[in-house]
């Protein structure tokens, strides 16, 4: 769709919208705004003449997974010209835009903070009868202003039922499948031809994780003629590759993880709780806060105050009498995040904090329901209180579909 084409349009009477800002799997993503109230939204369009539509469709599964923690709500659907279209919440950035915000590298702390979102979302996702089959960072993304601390699972289009929602039945063994999903991510079943059901979804979880970890994994870049040579290169180096070595150098949580998901049946459900104890209590070991720090906060956080230190000095270098060349003395050069302080007054932008008791913390650390949230901040008399930072807002540059500000 031009530029000059959306710059009028509206979908749903009430809904403009402006620039495109990303796509998905069947469609471009665009910015959108509520004339009515002002509020920003995305808007997803898919051509109606497309070869294999599938946006109602999406539709659909989100209104079937609707009310779930980080599940974006769908505020339309319908068909404007030659489009269909599908309004939406505006999250924030995906957790690949903020992987290459960090130098592609994040610290054991903040993979173990999103493994435990990571797998809860999955979790509710299959609790629905639905698998997502295209689980890699692009279709997570972090939500924004009071919630910039949270997870969101995007990108439907690939999602099937893996069992009858009333009578559970499972759906049956199938081989000669077609690859579905991305290939990095994709599991060894799936690769080999094998129907997708809950496991696939656990074990591309995995290599999400490791991916965060390690900065890349073993089958990228590798060349072939045609794409179904690529896809069977990346199978044998996948199949080929030890789980021990690809966990090398990594807590023995991953290869836990990783065997355990490689381990499970067609039909089984996962043990998502253990899952997430096996991280939980990784964490704990590590000596790691529920402060949800994450390191692109800690990043953004020091290039602010770096900014602000270098104009700091070039401001005192301009003052009159100056001599030039001389560094101006400053006390931004610390580059370290604010210390917990109960006593303390608001902090400056873009950061905001909640109150809440260490007790409270350590049990509700996941924040995975929406009743553990306000457990989370419904206290706000205890006596023990620390700081929990976050990200307040988001509006620096648009990608991957949403928009991320800083």
């Amino acid at each position: 769709m031009s530029t000059a084409t959306t710059m009028d349009l509206r979908v749903g009477n009430k809904y403009r919208i402006g620039r495109k800002i990303g796509s998905g799997s069947f469609g471009d993503i665009y910015l959108g705004t509520n004339i009515i109230s002002g509020e920003e939204i995305a808007i997803k369009l898919e051509s109606v003449k497309a070869k294999h539509p599938q946006l109602e469709y999406e539709a659909r599964v989100y209104k079937s997974l609707a009310g779930g923690v980080g599940i974006p709500f769908v505020r339309w659907f319908g068909t404007e010209c030659d489009y269909n279209a599908m309004v939406l919440d505006l999250l924030g950035p995906s957790l690949e835009d903020l992987f290459n915000f960090c130098n592609r590298k994040f610290t054991l702390k903040t993979v173990l903070l999103l493994a435990d979102q990571l797998i809860s979302r999955i979790e509710y996702i299959h609790a629905k009868s639905f698998i997502h089959r295209d689980i890699k960072p692009d279709n997570f993304l972090m939500g924004i202003g009071k919630r910039g601390n949270q997870v969101n699972v995007i990108d439907f289009g690939l999602a099937k039922k893996y069992r009858d929602p009333k009578s559970h039945f499972h759906i049956p063994y199938r081989e000669n499948k077609n690859l579905t999903g991305t290939a990095r991510y994709a599991s060894i079943n799936t690769h080999l031809g094998v129907e997708q059901s809950r496991r696939d979804d656990m074990e591309s979880l995995g290599y999400v994780m490791l991916y965060f970890c390690r900065g890349s994994l073993p089958w990228q870049g590798l060349k072939a003629a045609t794409k179904k040579q690529k896809y069977d290169r990346i199978m044998e180096r996948k199949m080929t590759t030890p789980v021990e070595s690809l966990c090398r150098g990594f807590p023995a949580e991953f290869t836990v993880y990783l065997n355990y998901a490689r381990s499970l049946r067609f039909d089984d459900k996962p043990d998502y709780s253990y899952l997430r104890k096996i991280f939980r209590d990784l964490f704990v070991r590590e000596g790691f806060q529920y402060d949800y720090v994450f390191d692109w906060t800690v990043y953004k956080y020091q290039k602010n105050q770096q900014a602000a230190s270098n104009q700091q000095a070039h401001e005192e270098e301009e003052k009159p009498g100056r001599s030039r060349g001389v560094n101006a003395p400053s006390n931004l050069t610390s580059l370290k995040l604010p210390k917990a302080n109960p006593n303390m007054g608001n902090p400056k932008p873009p950061y905001v904090y909640q109150t809440v008791s260490q007790m409270q913390r350590q049990y509700y650390g996941g924040m995975d329901e929406t009743r553990d949230a306000k457990k989370m901040t419904g206290n706000n008399a205890d006596k023990n209180r620390t700081i929990i930072w976050g990200l307040n807002d988001f509006s620096f540059f648009f990608c991957s579909g949403v928009r991320l500000v800083w």
